[in-house]
């Protein structure tokens, strides 16, 4: 029950990666909010560092630039199951910090575009640092029967003729990984998938994370576009905190993206 994915070779089979396209999907996933330096002014240099702190420990995010220091010497069935599965090069469980709970739903080809988006980035010999993590938590291998208990592969939202919906649903609960924030846990640190999108308190033990279903955010689909945009509210206030990074973030894909996750939001119940 523990042990972890085993390795799948013929990822994308077939398919000719487009770094041009993985580019847009380095900025849909985040990647750069949390694997940058922090305080680094190249958005580019995944150099890692940034400490995100839990009711677990302390959590450090690794290098994850293109150098043997980071994920140079991976190759992209390897890539593939750390996205998707939470799996290291070595075998070893990651710790959900890491959102794989939501990229496990990326497809082959996104998975494979991103990777080799992420080989023409700087490489930083920089050295990862270990979590702070106490026991029982810092046993790896117990990651195994979280995932049996939280890694929960199937959509959220029910299938949808609608396009632009299921273009949505694939951004925000896969890519943007928005329930990881957004979504409360429960005392393993699982997802309260019943509450999706509600709000959470905010794992620094600073605030509130907001919700951001209708209930929570009467914002028209125009204004959520707007915001996912500029960060600009309809009360002319802008956006603070880590959503800063994260409208950037969504302010480089295409308009029709942005419309998507705001039409998904209204669509929650």
């Amino acid at each position: 029950m523990t042990r972890p994915a085993p390795l799948v070779q013929d990822i994308a089979a077939g398919h000719e990666a487009d770094a041009a396209r993985g580019a847009l999907l380095f900025a849909a996933a985040g990647c750069a909010s949390c694997h940058t330096a922090p305080k680094a002014e190249d958005k580019t240099m995944l150099a890692g560092g940034m400490a995100f702190a839990s009711d677990f420990g302390t959590f450090y995010a690794p290098n994850i630039s293109p150098s043997t220091a980071g994920i140079g010497g991976w190759d992209l069935p390897q890539f593939a199951r750390a996205v998707r599965e939470g799996v290291s090069p070595e075998g070893a469980h990651y710790y959900p910090a890491f959102p794989y709970g939501s990229y496990v739903r990326m497809t082959d080809a996104d998975v494979a575009d991103l990777f080799a988006y992420m080989q023409t980035l700087p490489a930083s010999d920089r050295v990862s640092q270990p979590h702070d993590v106490g026991f029982p938590f810092n046993i790896r291998r117990g990651l195994g029967l979280w995932k049996v208990l939280y890694m929960d592969r199937s959509d959220v939202m029910a299938e949808s003729a609608d396009p632009v919906l299921m273009r949505g649903r694939y951004l925000v609960e896969a890519l943007a990984h928005c329930g990881e924030c957004h979504t409360p846990r429960d005392g393993l640190g699982g997802l309260m998938r019943d509450q999706w999108l509600t709000g959470a308190p905010n794992p620094s033990g600073k605030g509130e994370i907001p919700g951001i279903t209708p209930a929570h955010l009467d914002w028209s689909e125009g204004d959520l576009v707007e915001y996912f945009t500029s960060g600009f509210t309809p009360e002319y206030d802008s956006a603070g905190g880590s959503m800063v990074a994260v409208v950037e973030n969504l302010s480089k894909l295409p308009v029709e993206d942005r419309q998507a996750i705001a039409a998904y939001l209204k669509a929650l119940p």
